[in-house]
């Protein structure tokens, strides 16, 4: 529950079959397994890549509105949140609300296997690396080695970047995914870099989609390998 929360004030799911009112995320949990929900996966959504999801259109549009969703196992129910944020800079209370609709019961859209990202990931990463090195658009400097190290500073205090119970293979294709996927923002926040032609602006645009796109699916196929593995028999 404290992973799913937060530092957040206040969860809430609203439109839960059963329910007239938007309820806490407890008693949310506990109606959507008595539904026949026996895990949850994640989608991660992005203009021109619906990842992770099913339909229906209705549903794909919020979740891409939102660039994330959860779709229920066992039970045709998807959950899409909206984040409501008051108060002062410095002190400002962070709302979720959840909201319940139906999905469509369909194999989700271009998430691989656990093997496949992990080959995908070194295959884009090493590509990428030889275009942006040769732009001398890698962003390097003092801000992308100061975001790599806090990195590295947050990794080190918590190692468990999944839940007790993943495979091995699923924690480590996170790690890499989330390094790779913290690599692209900072190449995007350091700017063009050195690249100063619009060719070359191009050519770097062109070397970081598909990088992001496979760390995003990556990150995808590893939150949603336990319930994979469940739903394999593997467990």
């Amino acid at each position: 529950m404290l992973a799913i929360v937060g530092e957040d004030a206040v969860h809430r799911v609203e439109g839960l079959p059963g329910e007239s009112a938007p309820v806490g995320l407890t008693l949310a949990l506990g109606r959507l397994r008595a539904l026949g929900v026996t895990g949850l996966r994640v989608a991660l959504p992005a203009p021109g890549h619906p990842l992770g999801l099913s339909g229906p259109p209705e549903f794909n549009a919020r979740a891409l509105e939102a660039e994330e969703a959860v779709i229920c196992q066992g039970a045709a129910l998807g959950l899409v949140p909206e984040v409501h944020e008051a108060g002062p800079s410095g002190d400002v209370h962070v709302e979720v609300v959840w909201h319940v609709l139906p999905v469509r019961e369909a194999p989700p859209a271009d998430v691989p296997s656990l093997g496949e990202a992990e080959r995908e990931l070194a295959e884009a990463l090493r590509e990428a690396t030889e275009v942006l090195t040769r732009l001398d658009v890698a962003g390097s400097g003092p801000v992308a080695e100061a975001a790599v190290d806090a990195y590295r500073a947050r990794a080190e205090r918590g190692r468990e970047v999944l839940a007790p119970g993943y495979p091995p293979r699923a924690v480590r294709v996170l790690e890499l995914a989330q390094r790779v996927g913290l690599l692209v923002s900072v190449a995007y926040e350091n700017g063009h870099g050195g690249a100063v032609s619009a060719g070359e602006m191009a050519a770097r645009a062109s070397a970081l989609r598909p990088v992001e796109r496979t760390a995003r699916r990556a990150q995808v196929a590893a939150y949603n390998a336990y319930v994979e593995e469940r739903e394999r028999g593997v467990r």
